[in-house]
């Protein structure tokens, strides 16, 4: 019988993620780690989308009242763990930088996105 991942660390491109979809205290937990912060989000601080791509696990790394925010989202490849309770996975992250002014939106493009190749192990554990 496979099980499901639920712990998923990966790095790449300056940054670390560790992503759990549930965690000793109940809710998910996502750690995010760049040059600049290494933050701390749980619960419904974490928005989990199912898409085509696979999950997409996304947090908001800074937010402004008037120019806009930050969000990163992991995509997370569907993997089953059938022969050991951990394995490699190659997936991306995608920093995405939302503008906005006071003003309202500003005319053209109002997202940015820069694409960081990740890579790690997703792995089977019990909390």
């Amino acid at each position: 019988m496979a099980n499901q991942p639920n712990l998923f660390e990966l790095s790449g491109d300056g940054i670390q993620i560790t992503y759990s979809t549930t965690s000793l205290v109940g809710p998910p937990q996502f750690t995010y780690h760049d040059a600049t912060q290494a933050t701390t989000f749980m619960g419904d601080q974490i928005q989990v989308t199912p898409s085509s791509l696979g999950t997409l696990v996304s947090i908001v790394i800074h937010q402004t009242i008037d120019a806009g925010s930050t969000t990163f989202s992991l995509v997370l490849p569907r993997a089953s763990l059938s022969l050991a309770p951990i394995g490699n996975i190659t997936t991306v992250g995608i920093t995405a930088l939302h503008k906005m002014s006071i003003v309202g939106t500003p005319n053209g493009q109002s997202d940015f996105y820069t694409v960081h190749p990740l890579q790690g192990t997703a792995s089977y554990v019990v909390f």
